[in-house]
């Protein structure tokens, strides 16, 4: 069937796809700590960084109100995958399976109920907060898309860490040079990946939006 002919335009199509799978990546490949020289950031900041770029191209292509709307639906499948980690988790595991992949599988997904919190929590205000301070540089003429992109990602991403890392760590670890750390990491890899992955969904958007 003709996508045009449902009004849905090919980019949001293949942008809201995408984005599903980079929510339920995420989760995932934050279980790894990585080293960016002197500091440590969780791998989920990679498929993160690419949700925000979608949204963000997803604003210029066709406005802030679809693009909060792209957000809220990640609520679905971020919450989707957290409860069937915790179903398959709660699942007798094989006799047979290889014995280091049986060790390593529950420490993976098997993140604390405040981690899981502090996910979910986190995705919602900084996703909305970049939306929001993407479409207002546009609306103030604010720069080039990819400046525009990186500034809401930019300060999208030190709220983040500080909603993310307070409610899972307050109270068990000191968290200021954890978030600190976190914070520049994020903002350096938003400079170096946001602005190129947006400038990257607006061009592909573009031109299939004209060519389906």
């Amino acid at each position: 069937m003709n996508l045009a002919s449902r009004n849905i335009a090919p980019s949001l199509l293949l942008s809201a796809l995408f984005y599903g799978g980079m929510v339920t990546i995420a989760g995932v490949l934050g279980a790894k700590q990585v080293a960016l020289g002197p500091l440590a950031v969780e791998a989920g900041i990679f498929p993160f960084l690419f949700l925000i770029g979608i949204s963000s191209g997803v604003a210029e292509l066709h406005g802030k109100a679809t693009a909060d709307r792209l957000t809220r639906f990640g609520f679905i499948p971020l919450i989707a995958a957290i409860l069937l980690s915790f179903f398959v988790l709660s699942l007798p595991t094989d006799p047979g399976m290889y014995e280091p992949a049986k060790e390593a599988f529950p420490i993976i997904l098997g993140q604390s109920w405040r981690m899981m919190a502090a996910g979910i929590v986190a995705y919602g205000v900084s996703l909305t907060l970049n939306v929001w301070l993407f479409a207002r540089l546009r609306r103030n003429g604010g720069g080039g898309t990819g400046l525009r992109g990186f500034v809401a990602a930019a300060l999208s991403q030190i709220v983040d860490t500080v909603v993310f890392i307070t409610v899972s760590f307050v109270g068990v670890r000191p968290i200021g040079d954890l978030m600190l750390g976190q914070a520049i990491a994020k903002v350096a890899l938003s400079a170096i990946m946001v602005p190129a992955i947006i400038l990257l969904v607006v061009h592909l958007g573009r031109r299939m939006d004209r060519e389906f």
